[in-house]
């Protein structure tokens, strides 16, 4: 079909395509893009009284970009100005592909500029707390002992290795034993080496010798109860359940415990370039913000323990 006769949506479908297959953006990034994306084509067939063709988004002003952003704004379910950000971020790309691939270019798009918003922090928990972590799920009286071993392997993984829950449930049984090195495919299937830790291999092996089912080389790795792939909402549920146990806050999750990877080991010494590479970030600008974290914490200790503080 030639591009002059495709519609809004189909042009919408071709771009999401684009970076699943091309991009190898994760399916819960290609599943918000495709969200953004709906609700965006949706409001102007409202706000221009019918559906849209590719021509028509050529057409785009900065005004009816804006509306968007202000009715996204409001409402039962409002966004706050990061999501607002993050809206437009995908706007964006999405007319920036239909101008290289479509030929169809929005200039106005440029005019609009988004909210702005105060840079987060990453949010890492304590050493002493990312070890409660990984140790308590042996005192859980509610599961079968393979299951404890398994969700301990699991966060140990995520802070041993500094791991995304998802690189962490990628993992099959061909790579286990951990061998020293892991070779991890991560956000838009860049690869990079993770070493990996005594205790870490120690964990998997222990979840291994206690799992009750027999998994071909290419099976995932982590098992549910019942024998399917374990899913990131099981890991995330079990994290909330223990930090409950242990009396953390909310903002102990399993990726905190990437952060704290990150964290702990800018306390100890490693250098950025090196924390850029163990996480696969691929700006060093976003390694940099660890810097800060370590900085608030260094001056918190300072606070309490000075006594001029």
């Amino acid at each position: 079909m030639a591009h002059s006769q495709l519609t809004a949506a189909e042009a919408l479908a071709a771009w999401l395509e684009h970076l699943a297959h091309e991009r190898r953006l994760s399916a819960n990034t290609l599943e918000a893009y495709g969200r953004i994306g709906k609700l965006y084509l949706s409001f102007l067939e409202r706000h221009r009284g019918g559906p849209q063709r590719l021509s028509d988004l050529g057409t785009i002003t900065a005004a009816e970009v804006r509306a968007h952003l202000a009715e996204r704004r409001s409402g039962d379910r409002p966004l706050a100005a990061r999501s607002i950000s993050q809206t437009l971020s995908a706007i964006r790309a999405f007319h920036n592909f239909l101008d290289r691939r479509c030929a169809t270019p929005a200039p106005q798009l440029a005019l609009v500029r988004g909210p702005r918003t105060k840079p987060s922090l990453p949010r890492p928990v304590s050493e002493d707390h990312a070890r409660g972590l990984m140790q308590e799920p042996q005192a859980d009286p509610d599961a079968e002992p393979w299951e404890a071993a398994r969700d301990r392997a699991v966060l140990t993984l995520l802070y041993g290795c500094g791991l995304r829950i998802s690189e962490g449930l990628s993992l099959t049984r061909a790579d286990a034993p951990l061998p020293e090195t892991l070779r991890i495919v991560g956000k838009g299937g860049k690869t990079r080496l993770s070493p990996v830790l005594p205790a870490v291999r120690d964990a998997v092996d222990a979840y291994l010798a206690l799992q009750p089912f027999a998994l071909a080389p290419s099976d995932l790795l982590f098992r549910a109860r019942r024998g399917g792939p374990l899913s990131p909402r099981h890991v995330q549920a079990t994290v909330q359940r223990l930090r409950g146990r242990l009396g953390l806050p909310p903002t102990a999750t399993p990726h905190a415990l990437r952060h704290s990877f990150a964290t702990h080991l800018l306390g100890a010494g490693a250098d950025l370039r090196s924390i850029q590479e163990l996480l696969g970030h691929a700006s060093l600008s976003t390694t940099q913000k660890y810097t800060a974290v370590d900085s608030a914490r260094l001056l918190d200790a300072y606070s309490a323990a000075h006594p001029r503080a």
